[in-house]
C-alpha cells in the first residue's frame, strides 16, 4: 500500500526564531506585544455580533412636500420616488457598472423577439377567449371583478387588429348592458366622502364609482370613433358603424343613465349630414324608438332640445326625415293641452288663484292629526322610492317639448327652406290640435306667403313654356328639389286642420278667421292637379326613368320631398275639409258647393280609374249632405240663374255654376270601369233623396 501524505496545517503563530530576529532587527518591543495580544483575544471575539450591532448608513430620501389627496377610500399620500432602486438596477451587472456597450445586445434582442408576428386569425381566436374570460369573471361577480373593464377598455384602443377592437367594443357592450342599474348614479359629495359607512355600503360605492368611470370613459371613446363615420377609409369606417351601433344599443337599452347626453350627440351629430347611408338610417330609428317608448318625457326633451339645436347650426340643410321624426312623439297622443312656440295654455282643471270655496271642516284630535302627517310622509317616501312617473311632471315635460317642436317648425316656416316647407307642413297638419289660437295668424301668414310663391312660380313657368325660351333646361333641373303644388295642398289642409282642431264653441266666439283665400286657391288648382300624370305616386313609389330624358338613367324623373301621400290623397283631404267640415262652425254657402261639385266632375273625366273613383265617392258624400244645394244642376227646372258658366273663372263667385248643367255624368255612364258607372248612379241616387 501506498503511504498517503498527511495533511498539511497552517501554523497561527510564527516560529520563535522568526519572531525573535524580526524584534531584534525592525520592530520595537511595544509593538510586538500589542499584535501578541490581538492574536490571542482574537479567537474570543463574536464578529457576526457587533457586524449586526453595527449602526447602518442609509441614504437620504427627498422629502415628499405633495399634499395628501382624498379619495374614496379617505386620505392618500402621494408615493416618494425610489431612486434607489433605478440605480441598483444599472448597476447590478456582472461586469460592473452599466455602460453604453451594455444597452446594444439588449435592444437587439428585444428586436429579434418582435420579429415572430401571431397570425391576424390567431390573434382574435386569442382575444375572443380573452374577452370571454374577462366577461365570465365580471358576471360572476361584478363588485369584486369590476377592475376588469379597464383591461376591456385597453384592448379596445391599443389592439392592432381592427376585428378585435370591434369584439371589444360589442364586449363592453353587452357587459355594461348587464351591469347597470335600474337608477341613476350620482357623484359623491365632498360631504359625503370622510362619512364612515359600513363594509357592505363602501363595497357598494366603491363599485358604482368604478362602473360610472368606466362607462363614461367607454362612452367618449365611442364618440371618437363615429366621427369617422362615411369616411374613405374603410377601416376607420367599420370601426364608426361599430360605435354608431354600440351607441343606439345602449341610447335604447338603458335611457335612463348617467352621460345620457353624450350618447345623444353621437346620434345628432350623425343625423346632420345630409348622406343618409346605414349609419343614418340606425340613428334615425333609434330616435323614433326612443320617442315612442318614453314613458316620462324627460328623454324627448332633451332630445328634441339637441335636434332643435343642430338644425338651426346647420341652417336648415338636413334630410326631412330627421323633421319627421317629430311625428313619433307621443305627445301627438297623450297632451291635451294646447301651446305655441313661446307658451303653453294652463289646464282648464288647474286651481284658480284666490280663494278656495270653504268646506265643512271635520274635528280631528291632535293623536289623529299627528297619525296622518306620518301617514303622508310614509306615503310621500314610498311614491319616491317606487320612482313613479308623476302626472304632473310628464305633462310639463311634454309642454316644454312641445314649444320646442313648434320653434323649430316656426323657424322652418321664416326660414323658407324649400326642400323641408313639405315636412314642416305635413307636421303642422298632425299638430294642429295642440296648436294655441295664439299662434294662429303666424301660421296662417306663413301659409298664404307660401300659395303666393306657387302661384307666381307656377304663372312664371306657364309663360316660359309659351315662349319656349332656353332656360327651361335650368328650371328642369331645379324642380325637383320643390313640389309646389302638394305644397300649397298641404297648405289648405293645414289652415282647415287649425280651425278644425279647436272647439268650436269657443272659436265660434273668439275666432275671426277668413280661409276665402285658401278656399280660392283650392278652386283655382282644379285643373292643373287633375293633369298631373303622377297624380297617384309619390316618393315613395317607383317611378321608372324616362329614355327620352337628359338625366342620368339612375335618377328619378322627379324627387318629391314629402314622403307621406300622393297628390290625390292631398287633393281628396283638402276637399273634404272645404266642403265637409267637420265642425258645424262654419256654414257652406251653396254656391260654392255647386262650383265645387261641377269642377270635379268635369276633372274626373281626365282621371285614372283609382283617382276617379276616389273622386266621386267624394262627390256622392258632398250630395247627401248638400243634396238640395247642388240639386239645380242636375234639374234645370229649379234653376234661379242665368248667364253663362265659365269654367276657367278664378273666383267661385263669377264663375255661375247653376248656370251649366252635370253633362260629364252621361260620359261617365258609358266609363270602362264597373265601380265608375256604379258611383255616377250613386251620386244621382242621392241628389234624388236630397231634392225630396
Amino acid at each position: 500500500m501506498s503511504r498517503v501524505p498527511a495533511a498539511k496545517r497552517r501554523r497561527l503563530s510564527p516560529p520563535e526564531d522568526d519572531a525573535s530576529s524580526a524584534s531584534s532587527s525592525s520592530s520595537p518591543p511595544p509593538a510586538e506585544s500589542h499584535k501578541a495580544s490581538f492574536i490571542k483575544n482574537a479567537a474570543k471575539w463574536d464578529l457576526e455580533q457587533d457586524y449586526e450591532t453595527r449602526p447602518r448608513k442609509l441614504k437620504k430620501q427627498k422629502e415628499n412636500k405633495k399634499l395628501p389627496i382624498r379619495t374614496t377610500e379617505g386620505w392618500v399620500a402621494h408615493p416618494t420616488a425610489l431612486d434607489v432602486q433605478v440605480k441598483d438596477a444599472d448597476s447590478d451587472s456582472f461586469l460592473g457598472s452599466g455602460s453604453d456597450g451594455d444597452d446594444e445586445p439588449e435592444e437587439d434582442k428585444a428586436e429579434e423577439e418582435e420579429q415572430p408576428k401571431i397570425p391576424a386569425r390567431q390573434q382574435i381566436l386569442e382575444a375572443k377567449e380573452e374577452l370571454a374570460r374577462i366577461a365570465g369573471l365580471v358576471n360572476e361577480d361584478p363588485e369584486e371583478h369590476i377592475g376588469a373593464l379597464k383591461a376591456l377598455a385597453d384592448l379596445a384602443e391599443k389592439s392592432d387588429n381592427t376585428t378585435v377592437k370591434k369584439l371589444a367594443l360589442a364586449t363592453q357592450v353587452a357587459i355594461f348592458k348587464d351591469l347597470i342599474p335600474g337608477y341613476r348614479i350620482r357623484p359623491l359629495s365632498e360631504e359625503a366622502m370622510p362619512e364612515k359607512v359600513s363594509r357592505e355600503v363602501k363595497k357598494l360605492r366603491n363599485f358604482e364609482q368604478k362602473l360610472v368611470s368606466g362607462y363614461q370613459a367607454y362612452v367618449k371613446h365611442l364618440g371618437k370613433l363615429a366621427k369617422a363615420s362615411g369616411s374613405n377609409n374603410e377601416q376607420l369606417a367599420s370601426l364608426a358603424t361599430v360605435a354608431v351601433s354600440c351607441a343606439c344599443n345602449l341610447l335604447t337599452a338603458v335611457p335612463h343613465f348617467n352621460f345620457r347626453g353624450e350618447l345623444l350627440k353621437i346620434l345628432v351629430g350623425k343625423l346632420s349630414t345630409r348622406r343618409a347611408d346605414a349609419d343614418f338610417l340606425r340613428c334615425r330609428e333609434t330616435l323614433e324608438k326612443l320617442f315612442e317608448n318614453d314613458e316620462d318625457g324627460n328623454v324627448s326633451l332633451e332630445a328634441v332640445t339637441m335636434l332643435t339645436k343642430m338644425m338651426k347650426s346647420r341652417n336648415y340643410h338636413f334630410d326631412e326625415s330627421v323633421l319627421n321624426t317629430f311625428l313619433h312623439l307621443r305627445l301627438l297622443s297623450e297632451f291635451s293641452q294646447k301651446a305655441s312656440y313661446h307658451s303653453v295654455d294652463k289646464a282648464e282643471n288647474e286651481p284658480l288663484s284666490g280663494k278656495k270655496m270653504k268646506q265643512k271642516r271635520e274635528f280631528r284630535s291632535k293623536k289623529t292629526r299627528k297619525d296622518m302627517k306620518e301617514k303622508k310622509a310614509i306615503a310621500k317616501e314610498f311614491k319616491e322610492a317606487d320612482a313613479a312617473v308623476s302626472h304632473e311632471e310628464r305633462d310639463r315635460m311634454q309642454a316644454e317639448t312641445l314649444k320646442m317642436v313648434f320653434v323649430a317648425y316656426f323657424r322652418i316656416l321664416k326660414a323658407r327652406s324649400p326642400k323641408l316647407m313639405g315636412a314642416v307642413l305635413e307636421g303642422l297638419a298632425r299638430y294642429a290640435h295642440l296648436i294655441n289660437q295664439d299662434f294662429f295668424g303666424d301660421i296662417l301668414e306663413a301659409l298664404r306667403d307660401i300659395i303666393t310663391t306657387a302661384e307666381v312660380s307656377a304663372a312664371a313657368q306657364v309663360s316660359e313654356d309659351e315662349d319656349g325660351s332656353g332656360e327651361s333646361d335650368d328650371d328642369d333641373d331645379e324642380a325637383p328639389e320643390r313640389n309646389l303644388t302638394r305644397e300649397s295642398l298641404l297648405c289648405v289642409i293645414t289652415a282647415f286642420a287649425l280651425l278644425e282642431g279647436q272647439d268650436a264653441a269657443k272659436a265660434a266666439s273668439t275666432l275671426k278667421l277668413d280661409l276665402s283665400f285658401f278656399i280660392t286657391h283650392l278652386y283655382r288648382t282644379l285643373h292643373p292637379v287633375a293633369l298631373n300624370t303622377d297624380i297617384e305616386l309619390s316618393a315613395k313609389s317607383l317611378h321608372l326613368p324616362d329614355p327620352s330624358a337628359p338625366t342620368a338613367p339612375h335618377q328619378t324623373p322627379q324627387t318629391n320631398k314629402i314622403n307621406v301621400q300622393t297628390t290625390i290623397v292631398l287633393l281628396i283631404r283638402s276637399l273634404t275639409s272645404v266642403l265637409l267640415p267637420a265642425t258645424a262652425l262654419r256654414a257652406v254657402p251653396p254656391l260654392r258647393v255647386a262650383a265645387f261639385a261641377k269642377q270635379l266632375l268635369s276633372i274626373s273625366l281626365q282621371l285614372p280609374e283609382k283617382s276617379c273613383t276616389a273622386m266621386l265617392g267624394l262627390v256622392n258624400r258632398i250630395a247627401r249632405s248638400h243634396g238640395k244645394k247642388i240639386a239645380p244642376l242636375w234639374n234645370t227646372e229649379e234653376r234661379r240663374g242665368d248667364g253663362v258658366f265659365d269654367a276657367l273663372k278664378g273666383e267661385i263667385e263669377g264663375s255661375n255654376p247653376f248656370a251649366g248643367t252635370v253633362w260629364e255624368g252621361e260620359l261617365l255612364r258609358q266609363h270602362f270601369s264597373p265601380t265608375v258607372r256604379e258611383a255616377v248612379l250613386g251620386i244621382e241616387t242621392g241628389v234624388r233623396e236630397a231634392a225630396r
